[in-house]
């Protein structure tokens, strides 16, 4: 199992849409946007969990500029 950060979202991003994201590259376990613990308010990057390895990769290796 894979845990990916992404970062530079927008604020608006939700779960549904960076998952979506990574669907097209396999399967995503869990999706979770990191909010502030005093407003709750999106601090812009998430963590991604993929169940296979090789799925991952693809994916990082694919996005990465």
């Amino acid at each position: 199992m894979k845990n990916i950060y992404v970062g530079n979202l927008s604020f608006d991003a939700s779960e549904d849409q960076v998952r979506s994201l990574f669907e097209a590259y396999g399967a995503v376990d869990k999706v979770s946007i990191i909010t502030d613990r005093d407003t709750g308010q999106p601090r812009g990057f998430a963590f991604v969990e993929m169940p296979d390895d090789d799925e991952s990769e693809h994916q990082r290796s694919t996005s990465q500029g």
